[in-house]
């Protein structure tokens, strides 16, 4: 699995708790930061940013992807609406949370998000609706 990091580096401890979770190996990360210019226009950055993991379409749509998105909202569902767009699926996704009580401040992978999984759910809400 390829994990495509638009956020924090993660630790050993995160990701053998990805793998644990996901039941598969990383073979590889890689790390795109995502800092964007908030008076610039985002979606032209957002492209850049994906660009930069330098997949190619046949990786994009056939390798096992995971997203670590970025923590800005708005760059968030940019970042998931490109990569839908060139995986032809949405893609999952890493949550992490706050480690309550620890000090240093210290996060851990809480699950992964399905959201291929979740649209499937939501269209079924809506076909059931109509």
């Amino acid at each position: 699995m390829i994990l495509l990091n638009f956020a924090h580096p993660l630790n050993p401890d995160q990701l053998a708790q990805v793998e644990a979770l996901t039941g598969q190996a990383i073979s590889r990360t890689i790390e795109i930061a995502s800092q964007v210019q908030a008076q610039e226009p985002l979606r032209p950055q957002i492209t850049k940013l994906v660009d930069a993991a330098m997949l190619t379409p046949a990786q994009w749509q056939n390798e096992t992807l995971l997203i670590n998105p970025p923590s800005l909202n708005f760059s968030a569902v940019l970042l998931i609406a490109e990569c839908h767009g060139r995986m032809g699926y949405f893609p999952a996704c890493i949550r992490l949370r706050a480690v309550p009580e620890s000090l240093p401040p210290r996060f851990e992978v809480a699950e992964i998000l399905n959201l291929q999984a979740a649209r499937e759910s939501a269209r079924q809400t809506r076909e059931r609706k109509s």
